[in-house]
């Protein structure tokens, strides 16, 4: 008998599970998809599965994807001085919507840098986590109009923008 009540307890657990992530409860990565970003990204299995939960969880569209509206609903985007850049660095322009995927590349970047950074192998590309990709990918959130180059008042931009959050930070000291 007790099997049977912890066999009822199994699906009554996977049913609530379904109806209360609704669609999204066929979209579960899959575990080809995880080896996948697993080897793209560098980051582990578990590391992995807690970013795609949160992920669903910033999804406010149910539809696979966030938009700039999602991001914008994190209180420490909200905060950040750059969050505007921050958030503009996961569309590829032209695009209003980045898959788990894409999220996953961006946030790679953000990773600590391996102590190997160039793969013996060289028909694999760069980590994304490599200090030139991390280089590059800190350059593109100054170059706000990408022509490849950091002008003065984009570089003054950024710097208005710190000032202003130190000062509001030494403000509130006082």
């Amino acid at each position: 008998m007790r099997f049977f009540y912890s066999w009822i307890d199994f699906w009554i657990k996977r049913l609530l599970l379904t109806f209360t992530m609704g669609s999204r409860a066929s979209t579960l990565l899959r575990e080809e998809e995880i080896e996948e970003i697993k080897k793209e990204t560098g980051f582990s299995h578990s590391q992995i599965t807690r970013l795609y939960s949160r992920f669903t969880s910033l999804d406010k569209g149910e539809n696979g994807t966030l938009s700039r509206e999602d991001f914008q609903r994190i209180p420490e985007l909200a905060i950040n001085p750059l969050g505007d850049r921050i958030i503009n660095a996961f569309f590829p322009e032209g695009e209003d919507q980045v898959n788990f995927r894409g999220f996953m590349r961006t946030l790679a970047h953000f990773r600590p840098i391996e102590d190997n950074e160039k793969s013996k192998n060289a028909a694999v590309s760069e980590p994304l986590n490599s200090r030139t990709n991390k280089l590059l990918f800190a350059f593109q959130l100054y170059d706000l109009d990408r022509d490849d180059k950091i002008s003065r008042d984009e570089l003054l931009q950024v710097l208005e923008k710190v000032d202003v959050e130190q000062k509001m930070s030494i403000r509130f000291l006082h």
